[in-house]
């Protein structure tokens, strides 16, 4: 078939129009364009918040922020609660960690060394990655955990939407992985026990902390207190290779193995608080709340004037992780059950606090949530709202009658489980009456639920359930 001369010119000019957008296109497109969604369904990407808590939106390290505040800002006036999946969501382990929230996705660890991302609408399983084989306790020195995977609390970094989580993979070693928030998949590795640690000996129970382009990892001992283990704070980098570390200076222990791991300030220093050391003579940092640099170096620290009796009777201040407040006071409270009122800015060495008073009958672990100036510890026999001054504290009210996991606020209600009974309360923030009471099933120790402004998650032994809000 012949063309006209006429239709040939047409031909060619709608050609060199596709041409020519093509070539557009090529030189103002990005030179690396973005790789297609591998999101599955029934997730949401991760949106970045600012400012202190929670906005509702994500819960995306121990707590919902580097201060470990336990708050979401965003809820109010809560009156009805009910069950937001028809039953728990089984997990393939023991649930230590507390979970993490981004988007409609939860992310949960176990000590399988296995990391799930659920769906939070319905409970489905979106993605599981398993990370290799745990460590059975029977080749350990002493523990209670068996077998021992992932127990800190990963952290989510949302510029990249990597999950960052600490395996401890047989026969022995702590390996940091980093994984795709959206599919699962394990984009980077890295060595995670400090050099000239035993890894046998240390447990990684503490939160990780994401700040100054590193993951903080804090190591303690073993239930038991066996080996030569020592307090570490491990910094691995996003971005570079090259790790770096702190060690408690005691000759052995000085642990720093709270389930909150560690706070980090708005100038981007670490709090953390150590258990016993191995002197009763010469003082080793043992019992103390320390302060450390970005890179690692102490700053300051404080230790009660009793610090030997402490020592030597394995009566931890660093049972629980150090609530730091945004008005420049930072309140420590350990297995004596005083807390311990310290200026962020000169902690005050030996002896040095602003104020002490007795906040528990039995002792205090884990980590605590604060709102304003009111801080909610957990205690062997219950949950206590602290008020905070800038000379001292005073007892809000106590709920009592409990062994308190670690306690989140969700607007006019404070949650704690119960870890004897497994049962999930909460209480009337304001006045420590309980509203709502749920069995969970099963529990681990420092049971922590993690919060939206619509919905609750906890842990319930080897799985996970969700609650509404409204």
């Amino acid at each position: 078939m012949r063309i006209s001369r006429g239709r040939l010119v047409a031909l060619i000019v709608v050609v060199l129009v596709v041409l020519a957008g093509l070539l557009s296109y090529l030189v103002l497109a990005p030179s690396s364009s973005p790789a297609p969604s591998t999101r599955p369904p029934g997730t949401a990407a991760c949106l970045s918040t600012s400012g202190g808590g929670s906005t509702g939106a994500n819960w995306t390290t121990y707590h919902g922020d580097n201060a470990r505040s336990g708050v979401v800002a965003a809820a109010t006036g809560i009156t009805a609660v009910r069950p937001a999946w028809s039953g728990p969501t089984a997990l393939d382990g023991a649930v230590y960690a507390e979970p993490l929230l981004c988007g409609t996705v939860v992310y949960a660890a176990t000590e399988q060394d296995t990391v799930y991302a659920i769906n939070l609408t319905n409970g489905a399983v979106i993605w599981s990655t398993h990370l290799g084989a745990p460590v059975p306790s029977s080749s350990l020195p002493c523990g209670d955990i068996s077998p021992s995977g992932i127990t800190g609390t990963p952290v989510i970094d949302l510029s990249t939407g990597t999950l960052y989580a600490v395996a401890f993979l047989a026969p022995g070693q702590h390996v940091m992985f980093g994984l795709s928030v959206r599919n699962g998949t394990v984009v980077s590795r890295a060595e995670a026990d400090p050099l000239g640690s035993v890894p046998t000996a240390e447990q990684q129970r503490g939160a990780l902390a994401l700040a100054n382009g590193y993951v903080y990892v804090p190591y303690g001992g073993l239930y038991g207190d066996c080996g030569d283990y020592h307090g570490w704070v491990e910094g691995i980098p996003t971005q570079e290779s090259g790790n770096i570390s702190y060690q408690v200076p005691t000759q052995r222990e000085g642990g720093v193995w709270a389930s909150g791991g560690i706070a980090v300030d708005a100038n981007g220093n670490l709090w953390i608080a150590t258990g016993n050391g191995a002197s009763s003579t010469t003082f080793d940092y043992g019992d103390s709340v320390i302060e450390l640099s970005p890179s690692l170096s102490m700053v300051a620290y404080f230790a009660p004037s009793n610090w030997a009796s402490l020592n030597a009777g394995d009566t931890d201040l660093g049972s629980l992780a150090p609530t730091v407040l945004p008005s420049g006071e930072i309140l420590q409270v350990g297995k004596q059950g005083v807390g311990y009122l310290l200026s962020a800015s000169a902690p005050g060495g030996i002896g040095g606090e602003l104020y002490n008073a007795t906040v528990c009958s039995g002792g205090a672990y884990g980590g605590t949530a604060h709102s304003g100036a009111v801080v909610f510890v957990p205690c062997t026999d219950g949950l206590v709202a602290v008020q905070v001054t800038s000379v001292g504290f005073s007892i809000l009210w106590t709920a009592s009658g409990f062994d308190s996991g670690s306690p989140v606020e969700t607007g006019n209600i404070t949650w704690a489980v119960d870890v004897g009974s497994a049962t999930l309360l909460g209480f009337d923030a304001a006045t420590g009456q309980t509203v709502f009471t749920f069995p969970l099933g099963g529990a681990q120790h420092f049971e922590s639920p993690a919060a939206t402004a619509t919905t609750l998650v906890v842990g319930s032994g080897t799985g996970l359930l969700a609650y509404s809000l409204s």
